[in-house]
């Protein structure tokens, strides 16, 4: 059994590399870098919001040069990843499709029980899948009963698609415009995909490493977050086997509770640059609030979801990462059809900037407008006007 005394600027690197944020291309570039990329994490979470560009993009092209959105459908139509749960939906390696089975069982068994009726209209969208092999929302009139209350509240067609979905009795592909496509499973598996159930402690060590590989360094309740939807888990309890069988390192740094755990094969001497990186809230870096507390001393909360008179920076703001420091938070709308990056408020941190980093700042700005197909910038709000015209004029010698 071995426990690792690190520094908190030690651990920052070992996460940054651990999330594919080392530096720019860490995976190289195109397509094949997208794959290696979701290959690494494990999970790339998808989001529908299309304020910028939507979130599993992002993530890419944050980290791969010259992304193009359509690589993750390729990716998709040739069998090489596939859209299903872990801790949220997202896109996995389709080599690990057999890891997924233990949560489409869970969705399956541990639900409240169905009515005779969502029963029967199940049975009906099944059969109705099987003879006409795909099937969208749109393609069922309009069966509900009373008016929706609510963005969650689905008509009862889309809830029969959606437990089929989470059952594992459908999957799902996506349009260009990025609607959902449910289709049956063995028209989207390569013939070779392995079917076996895991067992219970399978499962449990490959959340487990999984999850420490993409976060470099966890607490045991972010290592369970993927199996969350997995009643009766055995993450705490393997997590405990294989440290001591020596596959994993418990981590002590000063001033945070553990324990705290790394892979014992972890790279600890990862250099990381001093690029800049334009983040999504829905991150692998980003998703546990107070793990950008503990490691980064960076207070972030995303505030699409807290009430506009309680929002302290924006809708939708978006982290900025220099090196291991995060220097500013960049709420931003896209208007695609202006061809304009809206920045409602570019709030910078308590961090002195330089020239150079104000510089590569600039750069990063105007590779994540291009991104959003946008030209031109119409700057808000700031809370630090000198390093604003600095970017202004930046920005404008580059154009």
């Amino acid at each position: 059994m071995q426990t690792l005394t690190l520094s908190k600027s030690q651990a920052r690197k070992i996460i940054l590399n651990a999330a594919g944020l080392a530096r720019k291309a860490q995976f190289g570039t195109g397509i094949e870098a997208v794959y290696r990329l979701i290959d690494h994490l494990g999970f790339v979470q998808l989001d529908t919001n299309y304020v910028v560009e939507r979130a599993h993009h992002h993530v890419m092209a944050a980290r791969i040069p010259g992304y193009r959105t359509e690589w993750l459908t390729e990716l998709c139509q040739d069998g090489s990843i596939f859209e299903y749960f872990a801790s949220d939906a997202g896109y996995l390696p389709m080599h690990e499709f057999r890891f997924s089975l233990p949560v489409k069982h869970a969705f399956k068994t541990q639900r409240k029980p169905l009515t005779e009726n969502e029963i029967t209209l199940m049975k009906q969208v099944l059969n109705r899948a099987q003879r006409e092999q795909t099937l969208m929302v749109g393609d069922f009139e309009n069966d509900r009963d009373k008016a929706s209350s609510g963005w969650w509240d689905w008509r009862p067609s889309k809830v029969a698609l959606e437990r089929l979905y989470l059952d594992g009795e459908l999957m799902i592909q996506r349009t260009k415009t990025f609607q959902k496509v449910y289709t049956l499973p063995q028209s989207v598996l390569p013939t070779d995909t392995d079917l076996s159930m895991p067992s219970s402690r399978e499962y449990a060590r490959f959340v487990i490493r999984r999850t420490l590989g993409a976060l470099g360094i966890a607490y045991t309740k972010e290592i369970a977050w993927r199996a969350r939807h997995v009643k009766g888990n055995l993450v705490k309890k393997e997590l405990e086997k294989m440290f001591a069988e020596g596959e994993l390192k418990q981590v002590a740094i000063a001033g945070l509770k553990g324990p705290l755990y790394m892979l014992a094969s972890q790279d600890v001497d990862a250099q990381i640059s001093d690029q800049i990186f334009i983040l999504s809230p829905f991150d692998i870096l980003n998703v546990f609030r107070h793990r950008l507390k503990d490691f980064f001393d960076f207070d972030y909360q995303i505030e699409c979801f807290v009430p506009a008179a309680k929002r302290r920076y924006g809708y939708f703001s978006l982290p900025i990462l220099a090196g291991a420091t995060f220097i500013a938070r960049m709420d931003a709308k896209a208007d695609r059809k202006r061809k304009e990056l809206i920045v409602h408020n570019l709030h910078f941190e308590a961090v002195e900037l330089s020239e150079v980093t104000l510089g590569k700042l600039v750069d990063a700005l105007g590779a994540f407008a291009r991104f959003n197909q946008c030209q031109q910038f119409v700057f808000k709000k700031s809370n630090n006007e000198p390093y604003l015209e600095t970017i202004l004029e930046g920005l404008l010698g580059r154009t």
